[in-house]
């Protein structure tokens, strides 16, 4: 007999978090008048991304024994994302996010993630998710940072190795999470050979190969926006070569960029919109492709799709609350023109 068919799509696997999001449009972080309480942290938008576009999916995180965390799972239930392996902790706190937004450039993040309920992750938490079940694992970067989350997720790529899931990594490089940012690189290269499809934007993929904690630069406590130095050419091959089977590389409102060893890049434009807000629009992407590939697209197809949910929620003022369905995706892109 051949093997049977997994019945659950994607398992994501790292943060989660309550968002707050500036209230006060444009207005300086320090003149903030109040926030908006959404859901956040890029595997749960990554999740609900997918949920909304009818795949059966579901979350590995952790969340606290607190309100907090019954917000976060209060919302993935209504969103109809499998919470059955999400532990809460008694000993840890689920996170929290502050965020600006200063359109058309400046989107200031601050984070609150001591001791917090996801990085708290076990192999025995692996172990409970059945891994097996599912046709793809979604990791992330940032829960590569701290024990015990680090142990749990290279667990849970020998699991998916083992019963031939695919493994697709989002770089999600985050400079403040790591107590040597060098860490991340040399962290994420260890575990590169073993990923079907990495995704990351440009700053991402030469953080990846970084050298020197002075090629960083954070301006505006834009954490997930850094300026980094280097040669993006180089560290993209530099990828390749360690097993990685296709490197999408984001290239903001251009769209993305497919790279694959001893073939030529192949660009997928993006949907030019007005953006409103950029935070969220990568994991929107990350959902958006991984409904493609799992329909069986090919790659460019897959890209179109991810670029038009990134479209849809950098119109927005919050990330996971404002994913797009399918229906409205597809309606998106024929008005744009097709794919």
């Amino acid at each position: 007999m051949g093997k049977v068919k997994p019945a659950m799509d994607v398992i994501t696997m790292g943060r989660s978090s309550i968002d707050l999001y500036s209230q006060s449009i444009g207005a300086d972080f320090v003149d903030i008048k109040g926030f908006d309480a959404f859901v956040g942290g890029s595997p749960l938008n990554i999740a609900v991304g997918c949920s909304r576009l009818g795949l059966n999916t579901a979350l590995l995180t952790a969340v606290g024994t607190d309100k907090v965390g019954d917000f976060i799972l209060n919302f993935l239930t209504n969103e109809q994302v499998n919470v059955e392996f999400i532990p809460k902790l008694s000993h840890a706190r689920s996170s929290a996010v502050l965020l600006g937004i200063q359109p058309p450039d400046k989107f200031p993040l601050v984070f609150y993630r001591d001791n917090c309920a996801d990085s708290q992750l076990t192999i025995d938490h692996v172990d409970q998710a059945q891994i097996e079940n599912f046709k793809i694992l979604e990791i992330s970067g940032t829960a590569l940072n701290v024990e015990p989350s680090r142990s749990a997720v290279l667990y849970a790529l020998e699991k998916a190795i083992k019963n031939d899931v695919d493994v697709i990594l989002d770089l999600d490089f985050r400079a403040d999470q790591w107590s040597d940012v060098r860490s991340f690189g040399i962290t994420t290269r260890s575990i590169l050979p073993r990923v079907t499809i990495a995704i990351g934007t440009e700053e991402e993929v030469l953080a990846t190969i970084l050298d020197s904690e002075e090629q960083i630069n954070i301006s505006d406590q834009q954490i997930s926006a850094p300026t980094i130095s280097g040669n993006l050419d180089q560290a993209i091959q530099r990828i390749l070569a360690l097993g990685v089977k296709i490197l999408v590389v984001k290239n903001g409102s251009e769209g993305v960029t497919i790279h694959q060893l001893n073939k030529e890049p192949e660009k997928v434009p993006g949907f030019p919109v007005e953006v409103l807000n950029v935070l969220g629009a990568g994991d929107a992407f990350a959902s958006g492709f991984i409904y493609g590939y799992l329909e069986g697209w090919d790659m460019y197809k897959s890209c179109r799709m991810g670029n038009a949910s990134g479209a849809q929620v950098v119109l927005q003022p919050g990330c996971a609350n404002f994913m797009p369905t399918l229906e409205e995706s597809l309606l998106f892109i024929q008005a744009k023109g097709g794919f």
